[in-house]
């Protein structure tokens, strides 16, 4: 069931398409000539980056499937497909997953480190949807609950697949607002830019992937208001993929090298990305602090009191 994912690629090469092209069409008297549009060195990175995404999961995919079918195996809950009310069930279960898995990846910086890859371009389009991790074991123990709790382990990857399908759309500053109802309900390109921001209000926030009320009901939902700077609080300077996928390990080992003490070393796994930089010189006053997380620069906070987690 995973492989729907990858039949849809054809339908995101087209989009992308569209979306580029219709960046050199713009009308100058309006606002639009003013979004970011694209950058093909970046869009390359963003494809390159997705490209190997899918061949990693090919691999990782095997692992994945084994443990849910063994914890489909030793649990006796039992939820058939066939009943109509499974699959609702099953929809709000994958997206307040999905939730807790992209807040965790913003709020420690060992799952940062693989979701930063997603957040480092400072382009706003349909490619940097497919700007994945090559590092996708993060996103694992947030589904592990779904077949405990009785769902065939097809169903679970039949719906992390419908997700990301749905998250592609909302990858663009060609879609300004929609319907007042849709905006309450569901995660939009509007509601997804300021996900993207680096912005001091935007930092944070909008973590749905279909649904935005999750972030509603947590106090983590920000609407649209000031133009989005895309990007990081540090953004890189090379669209090597290889960079571009590893630096914020790179980063992590040198604080994790530096700090003394079995505590301040989990700190600095574990807390948030913004958390590193500020503290690894306290923790270690005989090496001075990295600075090397691109989320977490303490020059680059504004005056105003900073959220715990920065990125």
């Amino acid at each position: 069931m995973s492989e729907v994912l990858y039949y849809a690629i054809p339908f995101f090469v087209l989009l992308l398409v569209v979306e580029y092209l219709s960046y050199r069409h713009l009308d100058d008297r309006d606002d639009e000539h003013d979004l970011v549009g694209y950058d093909l060195t970046d869009s390359r990175t963003s494809i390159t980056m997705g490209m190997g995404n899918v061949v990693i999961n090919v691999g990782w995919k095997l692992v994945v499937v084994t443990v849910y079918a063994a914890l489909y195996e030793l649990t006796p809950l039992r939820l058939d497909p066939s009943d109509w009310w499974v699959w609702p069930l099953l929809f709000f279960a994958d997206d307040l997953a999905y939730y807790w898995f992209h807040r965790v990846s913003h709020e420690s910086r060992v799952f940062w480190a693989s979701h930063v890859v997603h957040h480092s371009s400072q382009h706003y389009n349909l490619s940097t949807a497919l700007r994945q991790t090559w590092v996708p074991m993060t996103y694992f123990p947030f589904w592990l609950p779904l077949p405990l709790l009785g769902f065939p382990v097809w169903m679970v990857l039949l719906a992390q697949s419908w997700s990301l399908i749905y998250q592609f759309w909302i990858h663009t500053e060609r879609i300004t607002k929609l319907p007042r109802w849709v905006e309450r309900t569901f995660n939009t390109p509007s509601h997804h830019r300021v996900h993207h921001g680096s912005n001091h209000r935007y930092l944070d926030k909008n973590y749905g992937g279909i649904l935005i009320i999750w972030d509603r009901i947590f106090g983590t939902w920000e609407p649209e208001t000031e133009r989005v700077r895309y990007g990081l609080t540090k953004n890189l300077t090379s669209h090597n993929p290889v960079h571009v996928a590893f630096h914020e390990y790179v980063a992590m080992w040198r604080d994790f090298r530096h700090v003394r003490g079995a505590r301040a070393k989990l700190q600095v796994l574990f807390r948030g990305p913004g958390w590193s930089a500020e503290n690894v010189a306290a923790l270690s006053p005989a090496a001075p602090a990295t600075g090397s997380s691109p989320a977490a620069d303490p020059a680059l906070r504004t005056a105003a009191p900073p959220p715990v987690h920065q990125r």
